[in-house]
């Protein structure tokens, strides 16, 4: 009995082994695999067992963007003359296999940023459907570095709080950075005290003139690096580009508005001496309320006749000097509308002038009038007289030439008697 129970265990023992040696198994070597941008990379997938292959499928797949969705197919084997790669990858997904060795590796060309996401490689028995078995590694298309570009923050004068910014666009995984100061003989130097180095920001405080040097900034990912440079020129706030640009501008500023102040004064000046060479000023200079030297007004005073005609012609020319006038005060309104307050008293100051001159002109006008009238009634007492000798000269002819008195002038003083008659 125990014999045969031996040989019911033994003939179970070896069954089981060979149902468990039929079981088939999916392996990719690695879990990550790594390819920089723009390379080609190869993911294997061995199975077990080895069969001929006349009822083995081989797919490959990859993880979709949204996790809802269906997984993305890239390759198909379905027999040594069935391989059908898809709109997606083709040209770029090639099917390296030999299913006899159990081997059906994936062969990608040209990777890109968007295969970074996991691949999926299923072996399936198409005599049993659910006997399919997968497994799956993570793609990382690493993307190097861009130049990084290096900023300065703030104002790089005495005292100050700035930031030293180190940034590159692209990079996948993104990379990492490192500020690294030298001194102006390019010898490396720590950072100064209390700076910190975070993110790509180097911040620095309190800066000083020993803050100024030669700063290099590293990006770095599993790829390769790049870098960045600037120089720092720490400056008094008086030696600041910006100060000085602002002086010069204010400069500048004041100089172009005290050339138009010179400007608009002279053309002003120049527009008045115009107005008062219109309105009449007298030829060799202003007019003044003196007499002419070694003139002196009398009560007797000769008058010529050169010396009457000008004042009778002076007197004709009254109503164009009242037109003239009349223009004059018409011009001196406008101009005082026009002017502003300071202009319009200087103005009024030399219409005050004018009008003095004018009376005064008036007044020794008005004596040169009272002279000539003076003159007049001389003469009419003269021509008076000169008719009373007339008539006396007319009576004397009636009498006998023997009885008249012998003619004697008017003004000859009488002769005086002799004594002894």
């Amino acid at each position: 009995m125990a014999a045969i129970l031996g040989i019911f265990g033994i003939c179970l023992l070896f069954s089981g082994v060979q149902e468990t040696s039929s079981v088939m198994t999916v392996d990719i070597p690695q879990a990550i695999y790594k390819i920089a941008l723009d390379d080609n990379v190869t993911i294997p997938c061995k199975f077990t067992p080895q069969t001929d292959g006349a009822n083995i499928r081989v797919t490959w797949t990859a993880t979709p963007d949204v996790t809802t969705d269906p997984a993305i197919k890239i390759v198909t084997y379905s027999g040594p003359t069935s391989i059908k790669v898809y709109p997606k990858y083709k040209g770029r997904a090639i099917l390296v296999h030999d299913i006899k060795n159990g081997k059906a590796d994936l062969q990608l060309l040209r990777v890109t940023s968007a295969d970074t996401r996991f691949h999926a490689c299923e072996v399936e028995n198409t005599d049993n459907e659910e006997d399919a078995v997968s497994d799956r590694t993570n793609l990382i298309v690493l993307v190097p570095p861009s130049p990084p570009i290096c900023k300065i923050e703030g104002v790089s004068e005495y005292y100050q709080n700035i930031n030293l910014t180190c940034r590159s666009e692209k990079g996948s995984p993104p990379p990492t950075y490192k500020w690294q100061r030298y001194d102006t003989n390019n010898i490396a130097q720590l950072n100064p005290p209390k700076a910190t180095d975070l993110n790509g920001v180097l911040s620095l405080y309190n800066i000083t003139k020993e803050t100024s040097g030669f700063f290099i900034c590293t990006s770095t990912n599993e790829i390769r690096s790049e870098k960045c440079n600037l120089t720092l020129a720490v400056m008094p706030p008086s030696m600041s580009m910006a100060s000085v640009g602002g002086i010069v501008g204010a400069v500048v500023a004041v100089a172009l508005i005290f050339g138009l102040i010179i400007i608009c004064c002279y053309c002003c000046r120049k527009k008045e001496k115009a107005e008062e060479y219109r309105m009449g000023t007298p030829e060799g200079g202003e007019f003044t309320d003196k007499d002419p030297e070694g003139k002196v007004d009398g009560p007797d005073e000769h008058v010529s006749y050169e010396e009457e005609r000008r004042v009778k012609s002076a007197g004709r020319h009254d109503p164009q000097d009242d037109r003239s006038e009349r223009s004059y005060d018409r011009r001196s309104d406008y101009t005082d509308r026009r002017d502003d307050p300071s202009d319009r008293r200087e103005r009024y100051d030399r219409d005050d002038r004018y009008d003095d001159r004018r009376d005064r002109y008036d007044d020794r006008r008005d004596r040169h009038s009272d002279r000539n009238d003076r003159y007049d009634d001389r003469r009419d007492r003269y021509d008076d007289r000169r008719d009373r000798d007339d008539d006396s000269d007319h009576y004397s002819e009636r009498y006998d030439s023997r009885d008249r008195p012998p003619s004697v002038p008017p003004n000859k003083p009488n002769k005086p008697k002799d004594p002894r008659y």
